[in-house]
């Protein structure tokens, strides 16, 4: 009856489902996402392998740059705004990619590893989107509007291995 179940069962994008019965009546189901040979979209749309979705604890994180010369000259809150509206922007974008569900799951989300990092202006934030757009790296470039405004960037999650290269000559934000 539990095979039965199991294959009428339909979870899309889940590569395992695991049914269990406990002794009560009710069927409970739990979900995971199995990563291994998944493809992440990236910033132009080309493929790059996902991580081996190790999961937070693994070595998931998310970079958050910002401008150094708009920290010196804009309201804190202002720039704080900045840095969430690219980091949700980028987990939005990428809300499928394994590396995102496994960084959001519920057995993470209370653990969740930002690096923030800053650049020196408009220019730098500008190459190195480039730069991660050149290398297939999904980020999300924040353009504060109606100003026009490049003002940070964020990376969909990633294993640090697979990004860390990309960030290894900036500062922390302090």
């Amino acid at each position: 009856m539990l095979t039965h179940f199991a294959t009428l069962l339909h979870v899309p994008a889940i590569s395992r489902v695991r049914v269990s019965v406990p002794n009560s009546s009710r069927v409970r189901v739990s979900r995971r996402r199995h990563c291994s040979g998944r493809m992440s979209a990236s910033a132009d749309s080309s493929p790059m392998p996902s991580g081996d979705g190790g999961g937070v604890s693994g070595g998931l994180v998310q970079y958050v740059v910002l401008r150094r010369d708009l920290i010196d000259s804009w309201p804190l809150g202002s720039i704080v705004t900045q840095g969430c509206h690219a980091a949700v922007a980028a987990i939005w974008s990428y809300k499928d990619d394994c590396d995102t569900v496994e960084y959001c799951s519920p057995e993470n989300i209370d653990s969740m590893h930002k690096v923030t990092l800053e650049v020196k202006g408009e220019t730098q934030i500008l190459n190195l989107s480039e730069k991660l757009t050149a290398s297939r790296i999904a980020h999300k470039l924040w353009i504060e509007q109606p100003e026009n405004i490049p003002t940070c960037l964020a990376t969909k999650p990633y294993p640090k291995s697979a990004v860390s290269t990309f960030f290894r000559k900036l500062k922390l934000c302090k």
